[in-house]
C-alpha cells in the first residue's frame, strides 16, 4: 500500500482542520521541517495541499511547494486553488510531481480533460471529495450537484487513472476511514489508483484499509497526534 502523509498549509504554516472547517485550525509547524521529517522517516511521497489557495480560488502557496521541492526528494503532488491554466503550469514549475484538481473537474470540465490530455493520467490526481455521496468543491465550501459515481464514471472513461477521494465528515476526526466506500469505488473501477483519505485516525485503520485491497492512502491528524507507527507499516528510516 502506498502511504502517503499530508501537509496542509495556511499562512505558510503546516496546519490540520477538522471536516474542512478552517475554524477547527491546529499548527504543526513549518511545512519544510515537516516534509524532512517524512522523508527521513523512509516515506517517498507527499500530499500538499493550499488551503489558502482553495478557499482563495487561485494558488497561493507556491513559495512552500518550491522550498519542498528544492530541500527534500519526496515525490510530491499539490492541490488547493488550481484553477487556471497559469496556476497549474506553475505548480509544475515549482516542482509538483503530480496536481491533485477537483473542483475544476466540477466546474469546467473541458478544461480538465484538456489538462488530462496535455499532461497525461501519470500527472493529474482527480479529486473527489465527497459529502453526502455529492463532490464538494472550492475548499469545501460549496456542495456541487454532481454525484460520486457519474462524476468518477466521466473521468476515468476519458483515461483518469489517479483518485483522491476524501470524505469530509470524517477528515481531520481520527474516527477511521470509510472503507465500504472505497471499497464500492474500487468495485465499480478495479482500474483506477484510489487514494483514500479521511478519518484515519490509527495505524490499525491503514492496516484495514491495506486489507481492503484499498491501494493508496493520506494520513495526516493522526501521525501528528502520535496514533501512526511507521515501523509497524514497514517503513524504514533513513540511516545517514
Amino acid at each position: 500500500m502506498e502511504l502517503i502523509p499530508a501537509i496542509d498549509i495556511i499562512d505558510g504554516k503546516c496546519v490540520r482542520l477538522t471536516r474542512g472547517d478552517y475554524d477547527t485550525k491546529k499548527v504543526y509547524g513549518d511545512p519544510l521541517e515537516m516534509a524532512r521529517q517524512f522523508e527521513r522517516m523512509g516515506l517517498k511521497r507527499l500530499h500538499l495541499v493550499d488551503l489558502d489557495g482553495a478557499k482563495s480560488k487561485h494558488v497561493v502557496n507556491l513559495d512552500v511547494l518550491r522550498a519542498i521541492t528544492s530541500h527534500t526528494h519526496l515525490i510530491v503532488d499539490f492541490g488547493g486553488g488550481v484553477k487556471s491554466d497559469a496556476d497549474l503550469e506553475q505548480a509544475f514549475e515549482a516542482g509538483a510531481a503530480m496536481v491533485t484538481a477537483g473542483s475544476i473537474a466540477v466546474t469546467d470540465p473541458e478544461r480538465y480533460l484538456r489538462w488530462l490530455g496535455q499532461y497525461g493520467a501519470d500527472r493529474l490526481i482527480l479529486g473527489a471529495d465527497i459529502r453526502n455521496g455529492r463532490v464538494s468543491i472550492n475548499g469545501w465550501k460549496e456542495d456541487s450537484d454532481a454525484e460520486l459515481e457519474d462524476f468518477l464514471a466521466r473521468y476515468i472513461e476519458a483515461g483518469t487513472k489517479n483518485v483522491l477521494c476524501t470524505e469530509i465528515s470524517r477528515d481531520g476526526t481520527l474516527q477511521g476511514p470509510a472503507i465500504e466506500l472505497y471499497q464500492s469505488i474500487m468495485r465499480r473501477f478495479p482500474s483506477c489508483h484510489l487514494i483514500a483519505s479521511g478519518g484515519v485516525g490509527s495505524t490499525a485503520d491503514i492496516l484495514a484499509l491495506d486489507k481492503a485491497g484499498i491501494p493508496a492512502v493520506v494520513f495526516g491528524k493522526a501521525f501528528y497526534e502520535g496514533h501512526i507507527d511507521l515501523t509497524e507499516l514497514g517503513v524504514e528510516e533513513v540511516k545517514n
